[in-house]
């Protein structure tokens, strides 16, 4: 039995009725409950009388370095075999990192640690690593992410890689490492022993200088499946180099997401090669890149080739406008592997809409999920939409938030979700203002179909 509540207040009886239900759980997960340091010595006894407990959620909680004290005394037992903490932004300080050692140390059944949001600093993640490197340690996945780290952690970190071959995940997002760090980090990585799957750099302070060193890894990790180097300024030259590293025989990614790297349609041939001949890759997000028209038509041109495999393309704010649609729409009518198209915050306008309505609608599309907010469109698009949303079964999500559609736009996309052929599951719109009258036929078609679910 799994025990799963969100943004609950937990009063004195409710709080002991829950605890009744914990002791025969095997997944836990209480985010963001007004959970203070007292109700983790509860939950200690929970986890000590409870064998077959092997998930904590605490995430978004006031536990405090009190609180994890009093839990870790529990996850010491030797009837514990919990495999995945969470303790996500729980106001965990370095003096935490001791106590969350030893049990690294000693629990050789914790497969995850999640700690990101706390103010450990690099003293405190130099403790943890400590306990990752001792032999009973069999970590796998280790989330650090706005963790207050500076390059001075990652000797330690190297040194952990270097004993631990059972770590697959690594996020380190959001800390200020800058270029020596991660190069030293990639070094590291390249000869340590475990076969990463995931590394996660998103927002340290990397420029084009450490994207050799990435592209490295890249090259020699064949385990390596998912990166994220998003909000780093590596720019088309950094890309260039990525892109060796991506190109070779050895990588298999399958996830790549490069938001807001300073990318221009320069890199847009390179990245074109990379869709067009890297079959493992089926994900790639280019969000907030100044792409422009003709680097979304290089990428149209790589989704057209017969090895690409993509499944979901993210270019939200790339300044597109309605130039590109032809070539998107083109490429719609041929890849039949495109599930998911992020497209919102350009300016694709009425006629966009008009332009990709052929490509949507061609039989070899099995788009899923659409996303069109704030793309500059008015009620004159919404007769394609509903043609769209009625036409194409595969389509279950649909974003038109932040555009102008009114009552009459709204209308017509009500008559398309009335619509039996409609399979829509998910529709967002936020910030469309309609009338009282509009609202109502919206809920009303909420209430008639329950799959439904309408976001504003």
């Amino acid at each position: 039995m799994e025990l799963d509540i969100q943004c609950e207040e937990m009063n004195p009886s409710r709080w002991a009725e829950l605890l009744s239900i914990m002791k025969t759980c095997n997944a836990i997960r209480l985010d963001d409950c007004g959970l203070s340091s007292s109700n983790c010595k509860d939950l200690s006894s929970v986890i000590n009388m409870n064998p077959s407990l092997t998930e904590l959620k605490l995430n978004n909680n006031e536990l405090g370095d009190v609180g994890i004290e009093y839990l870790c005394k529990g996850l010491l037992t030797p009837s514990c075999s919990l495999q995945k903490l969470w303790l996500q932004n729980c106001n965990l300080t370095s003096a935490s990192c001791e106590t969350l050692r030893s049990v690294l140390s000693a629990q050789p059944s914790l497969t995850e640690l999640h700690v990101g949001d706390n103010r450990l600093g690099t003293n405190g993640v130099k403790v943890l690593c400590q306990g990752l490197m001792n032999p009973s340690c069999k970590l796998q996945k280790l989330q650090l992410e706005y963790c207050e780290l500076t390059a001075d952690i990652v000797e330690d970190l190297n040194a952990a890689l270097q004993t631990k071959p059972t770590l697959k995940e690594l996020s380190l997002s959001n800390n200020t490492l800058g270029d020596t760090a991660v190069k030293q980090l990639c070094r590291g990585l390249v000869e340590a022993r475990c076969d990463l799957e995931l590394l996660h750099l998103e927002n340290c302070g990397i420029t084009s200088d450490s994207c050799r060193d990435i592209s490295a890894v890249l090259s020699n990790k064949s385990s390596l499946i998912d990166l994220s180097v998003g909000d780093n300024k590596i720019g088309d030259s950094g890309l260039a180099l990525l892109c060796q590293g991506l190109l070779h025989p050895n990588c298999k990614i399958q996830k790549l997401w490069l938001w807001d790297c300073d990318l221009t349609n320069v890199s847009c041939k390179d990245l074109s090669r990379v869709i067009s001949t890297k079959e493992t890759l089926i994900e790639i997000s280019l969000i907030d890149n100044n792409l422009r028209d003709a680097g979304m038509e290089m990428l149209c041109q790589a989704l057209k080739d017969p090895r690409a495999q993509l499944q979901e393309l993210w270019v939200r704010e790339c300044g597109l406008t309605t130039a590109c649609c032809k070539a998107v729409s083109s490429a719609l009518s041929v890849n039949k592997h495109l599930k998911i198209l992020h497209m919102g915050e350009n300016k694709l306008g009425d006629a966009g809409v008009e332009l990709l309505r052929e490509g949507l609608l061609h039989p070899n599309c099995n788009i899923q999920s659409l996303w069109l907010g704030n793309c500059d469109l008015t009620a004159d698009c919404c007769t394609t939409l509903a043609t769209i949303m009625v036409s194409k079964q595969c389509l279950t999500e649909l974003d038109l938030s932040y555009n102008t559609l009114e009552d009459d736009g709204m209308r017509k996309i009500c008559e398309a979700l009335r619509n039996p052929n409609c399979k829509l599951q998910q529709l967002i719109l936020y910030d469309i203002f309609w009338s009282a009258e509009v609202d109502d036929e919206l809920r009303a078609l909420e209430e008639s179909k329950p799959e439904l679910k309408i976001i504003s």
